[in-house]
């Protein structure tokens, strides 16, 4: 329905308001208000903008702010990993998609049972030639510094952690069990499809480093299988996060368990030395 007071005329609606209230059809004078190539305006005197421009300009600023938060995420919460090998099957099989907690450790500590991507520090694996750079390189590199892609780097290992600082671990009791500070594990989170073929060793983890081991035990290159370089021991300084969740496949989506059930009746250990 128009609106109008009533003795007024219908405003049609493209008659455009000066600025002073008048009607822009005619001055006093009958001479034109509005010229036919001036730029059109609101009903609040301002110019109109084009809406396209209008919504590239609000696109650009969600992408931007998205960009920054993901970025500020990924530097100081979680960081995303793909895992390459079998070596924590059934936890984490094949090419799943991980976010880690990058406040473990510190200023969250570290726990027994957690999983931990570390880096390569110790030699491990074997070096990964460096691929010749692509031209469309700069697009995977820019997505994974903000974080909305997962680290590819291949110099970075996912392990549980078995023993902290002062534990001595062991393998194997009567049941090949590992037994840490003499409590024997049950350990539910080892790959059911294969019995652990023993692998005996007895240490004590120092200061500043933990043991680590894979949930796939015949098939994880560990600490058990890397003495020579360290004790097996990985340094803490080392540890990039403790994985939170399987984020891709959707199918595989879940919240990682470090076990706590498997681990509460271990004593403390000594100090590490």
């Amino acid at each position: 329905m128009p609106d109008r007071a009533p003795g007024n005329p219908e405003r049609r609606d493209d008659d455009a308001l000066l600025s002073d209230g008048t009607d822009s059809a005619a001055d006093g004078n009958g001479a034109k208000g509005h010229d036919a190539g001036s730029e059109a305006t609101g009903t609040d005197g301002k110019p109109r903008q084009n809406l396209a421009l209008v919504w590239l300009k609000e696109i650009a600023t969600v992408v931007a702010i998205a960009l920054v938060l993901s970025f500020l995420l990924k530097t100081f919460l979680f960081r995303a990993f793909y895992i390459p090998s079998e070596s924590m099957e059934n936890t984490l099989d094949v090419y799943d998609r991980i976010f880690i907690n990058l406040l473990v450790p510190g200023p969250f500590e570290l726990q027994r049972g957690d999983v931990v991507v570390f880096k390569d520090s110790q030699g491990w694996l074997e070096p990964v030639e460096k691929k010749p750079a692509g031209p469309m390189d700069w697009v995977g590199d820019t997505l994974e510094f903000v974080g909305l892609m997962a680290d590819d780097n291949e110099q970075h290992l996912v392990k549980r952690i078995i023993g902290l600082p002062g534990d001595r671990v062991s393998c194997c009791d009567a049941g090949g069990r590992v037994s840490i500070n003499g409590v024997p594990l049950n350990e539910t989170y080892i790959n059911p499809a294969e019995v652990p073929q023993p692998s005996p060793f007895d240490i004590v983890v120092p200061e500043g480093k933990v043991w680590v081991m894979g949930d796939n035990r015949n098939h994880s290159a560990d600490s058990r299988a890397h003495q020579e370089v360290n004790g097996g021991f990985i340094n803490i300084e080392d540890v990039e996060g403790k994985a939170t969740v399987i984020a891709w496949p959707i199918n595989r989506w879940t919240v990682l368990d470090n076990y706590p059930d498997v681990f509460k009746d271990v004593p403390a250990g000594t100090s590490g030395k």
